[in-house]
């Protein structure tokens, strides 16, 4: 995970917490599986709203 200041490598079944409002960018360089815990109101494109925008999320 990057940050401004720095970035940040998790391992297998590690948890990295992001706190609100810190800006942050997840690279990887094979396929990962994540689980997100957000509130509904956060919208997955930040402020920008472009064609990857989803409206409508799907929450369990």
């Amino acid at each position: 995970m990057h940050f401004r200041d720095k970035t940040v490598q998790t391992k297998p079944g590690e948890i990295l917490i992001v706190p609100r409002g810190i800006e942050h960018l997840p690279e990887t360089k094979e396929e990962v599986w994540v689980m997100l815990f957000e509130p509904k109101e956060t919208k997955h494109t930040g402020v920008i709203e472009s064609e990857r925008t989803v409206d409508r999320q799907h929450w369990i």
